[in-house]
């Protein structure tokens, strides 16, 4: 790992996500300052009275808050922030908000980041993937690199990072829906082992073409499917689990079958 020297970052929030990342920055060489209203700085970080203070002197301020806070955090660390350095919000947000923290900042002399972690920070901290969009994306990279980040930039205005996590997240986090209900009901039903072995093995078995054969065969077969789940959800009402992933799953299956002819896909 390269030797950080006398680079200087800013950590907004310490929390969790924020922390783990500071104390990695730390071990890495980097001069660390830090502010967060409701936990103590960590060991190696300086801490801070306020956002500005934290700012102040920073080239890279890592804003790892929430995204209800990022907004209140630029304006407040605005006036501190130095000609040429990079914001980059970290905060898991819409690209409405990105944009609109890359326009609270362009009245600044720095450059703003939209950055978003691809996958949980816990135990991965610094190393944890990124993505980099807007004008301080290359910026971010050139400075965090060295460090031990793992950053991809991407070609684009802020917000184009957050699409792509807020779209996997509609993925992976349905997935993990559709897990929490499907177990919680096969518990209610006695079988709750061999429905785990069960996901554990269709996960393992994926390849790249699962991804068509689900989309098309969603598509192909919406009619009957669409019966196949609402006599799920029966069961589930049955087993007193609610249904909330299995009904929204009738639901779209019941909007393919009743959409256009050229809705379906009969490749």
């Amino acid at each position: 790992m390269a030797d950080a020297g006398r680079v200087c970052v800013a950590v907004l929030g310490l929390g969790e996500a924020g922390g783990e990342i500071a104390r990695d920055l730390v071990r890495a060489g980097a001069e660390v300052r830090g502010y967060d209203p409701a936990v103590g700085a960590p060991e190696g970080v300086t801490g801070c009275r306020d956002e500005s203070d934290a700012v102040t002197g920073a080239c890279v301020v890592l804003s790892v808050n929430s995204a209800a806070d990022a907004l209140t955090a630029a304006r407040r660390g605005a006036p501190a922030f130095a000609p040429g350095a990079v914001w980059a919000d970290l905060n898991t947000g819409s690209a409405g908000l990105k944009r609109a923290l890359a326009g609270e900042l362009a009245r600044t002399p720095g450059l703003f980041a939209d950055v978003a972690l691809m996958s949980p920070v816990p135990g991965r901290g610094l190393r944890t993937p990124m993505l980099a969009s807007g004008a301080g994306a290359e910026a971010y990279r050139a400075v965090m690199v060295p460090l031990g980040a793992a950053v991809e930039v991407l070609p684009g205005e802020p917000g184009d990072a957050a699409t792509r996590k807020l779209l996997r997240s509609v993925f992976f986090k349905g997935l993990a829906a559709a897990v929490v209900e499907a177990l919680a009901a096969a518990r209610a039903a006695g079988c709750e082992d061999w429905l785990r072995a069960n996901i554990a093995d269709e996960l393992t078995r994926a390849a790249p073409q699962t991804v068509d054969r689900l989309e098309r065969g969603s598509r192909r077969h919406a009619a009957r499917r669409v019966h196949e789940m609402a006599a799920a959800v029966e069961l589930l009402g049955e087993l007193g689990v609610p249904a909330r992933v299995a009904a929204a799953s009738r639901d779209l299956l019941a909007e393919l079958a009743a959409g256009p002819p050229g809705h379906t896909d009969a490749g």
